[in-house]
C-alpha cells in the first residue's frame, strides 16, 4: 500500500509530519489533546469535538478496531485525529472494520507517527492553539499561514453544525414510566440509552425548538446535552432555557451546563486548554466524595456570576477548581459540566440520572 505523508501545523509555527491514515485532503480546527487510554471510537464519534483536531496521549490507538455499537453519533465531527502509533491491525471479537477504513469513510483525516508527547506538552504550556492537517500541503510555512488564518473557537456556533433539523423519540424496551425532552445540541447516544434504561421514553428535539413546542407534549422533565463550541453564541437555546426554567425539573450535561448558567444570567469564559479526558478527580461538595469523571470541553462557567444569580456550586474541578456542578433548587435544575454517560469513561457519576428521575417523580 502506498504511504501518504501527513502533517499538522501549528499557529506558532510547530509542524509535526507523520504518515496520514483515513481520509485525505486539508482541515482546520483548534488541536485539543485528549488523555483517556481507551475509548476513541467514543470519542472521535462525539459531536463536541466538532471543528477540532485531537489528539491522544495513549500511545497505540486501533488495536481493538471498530464497531457498529460503541457510537455516539451517525458520524465524526472531528476535523482530524493525531496518534503516535496506529496499530497494523486490530484485535477484538467485536471489531468490525479497522479505524484507519472507519476514518477515511467518515472523511476525517488521521495523522500516525507523530510526537504526541512533545505536542500535548506544548498545549498544556502554551494553551490549545489553532491548526491544519494536511495530505495535500508539505511546505512549513504555507502551512503555519493556513493554521493562523484559521476561525478562533471564541465566537463560533458549531452546535448550528451538529444539532439535527427534526426529532425523534428514543424509548425504553418495557413501559415508560417518565416522559423526557432532550435537546440535542451534539448529544452523545449513551446519555439517551441511559434515560431509556431509567424508564423514560425521550422526545429528542433540535436546540431551535421553541419552549411551546417542548411543553405541548407536556414532559415529565428536560435534558439539555452536550455539544460544540462557543456556548454563548448557541443565542436561540439560551433564549428556549430562559422561558423554561422553573416550569419543569431540568437537568443539564457539559455544554446543557454552560446553556442553563447562560439562561440564568452567568458568564462563561474560555479553558486554556480545556478538559478532555476520562481521568479527571471532582468533588461532590454535597457529599464529600471524589468522583472521576470523563471530561470534554473547552469552556467553564464564572462562579461568582452564577452565584449572582442564584446558582449553587455542586461540584468542583480538583485538577484547577474550575466549577464542575450547580444546581438551583427553587428552579428545580442541577447540571454537570463533566459526562456522567461516560463513553468513554468511568461509571462514578451514573447516579444523576437517576437523580434527574427522583426529582422528576417529585
Amino acid at each position: 500500500m502506498k504511504r501518504i505523508h501527513c502533517h499538522l501545523a501549528l499557529e506558532d509555527g510547530t509542524v509535526y509530519a507523520g504518515e496520514a491514515f483515513g481520509a485525505e485532503g486539508t482541515a482546520e480546527g483548534e488541536v485539543v489533546f485528549n488523555t483517556a487510554m481507551s475509548g476513541y471510537q467514543e470519542i472521535i464519534t462525539d459531536p463536541s469535538y466538532c471543528g477540532q483536531i485531537v489528539t491522544l496521549t495513549m500511545p497505540l490507538i486501533g488495536n481493538y478496531g471498530v464497531n457498529r455499537e460503541d457510537v455516539e453519533a451517525a458520524r465524526p465531527h472531528l476535523s482530524g485525529f493525531v496518534v503516535k502509533e496506529l496499530a497494523r491491525r486490530s484485535s477484538n471479537h467485536r471489531a468490525d472494520r479497522e479505524l484507519g477504513e472507519f476514518l477515511r469513510d467518515a472523511g476525517v483525516i488521521g495523522l500516525a507517527g507523530a510526537d504526541t508527547r512533545s505536542l500535548t506538552r506544548r498545549l498544556r504550556e502554551r494553551g490549545s492553539l489553532r491548526g491544519v492537517i494536511s495530505t495535500e500541503m508539505s511546505e512549513p510555512a504555507a502551512l503555519v499561514a493556513r493554521a493562523r488564518a484559521a476561525s478562533c473557537m471564541e465566537g463560533q456556533n458549531l452546535v448550528e453544525r451538529v444539532s439535527p433539523r427534526g426529532e425523534r423519540v428514543v424509548a425504553p424496551a418495557g413501559g415508560a414510566a417518565r416522559h423526557v425532552v432532550a435537546m440535542d445540541c451534539g448529544i452523545k447516544e449513551n446519555i439517551l440509552r441511559l434515560l431509556a434504561d431509567a424508564g423514560c421514553s425521550v422526545r429528542v428535539v433540535p436546540p431551535t425548538a421553541s419552549a411551546e413546542s417542548i411543553l405541548e407534549s407536556r414532559p415529565d422533565g428536560l435534558l439539555v446535552g452536550n455539544g460544540p463550541g462557543d456556548p454563548a453564541t448557541v443565542t436561540d437555546a439560551i433564549g428556549t432555557l430562559k422561558k423554561l426554567i422553573g416550569r419543569l425539573p431540568i437537568f443539564g450535561i457539559c455544554l446543557g451546563n454552560q446553556l442553563l448558567a447562560l439562561a440564568l444570567g452567568a458568564r462563561t469564559y474560555k479553558l486554556k486548554f480545556g478538559h478532555h479526558g476520562a481521568n479527571h478527580p471532582v468533588q461532590n461538595l454535597d457529599t464529600g466524595r471524589v468522583e472521576i469523571t470523563s471530561q470534554n470541553h473547552g469552556f467553564a462557567v464564572d462562579v461568582a456570576s452564577l452565584e449572582a444569580a442564584g446558582g449553587r456550586v455542586t461540584h468542583i474541578n480538583l485538577y484547577d477548581r474550575s466549577l464542575e456542578g450547580f444546581a438551583h433548587e427553587s428552579k428545580r435544575l442541577f447540571a454537570v459540566q463533566y459526562h456522567p454517560e461516560a463513553a468513554p469513561g468511568p461509571h462514578d457519576s451514573e447516579y444523576l440520572f437517576q437523580q434527574f428521575v427522583a426529582g422528576m417523580k417529585t
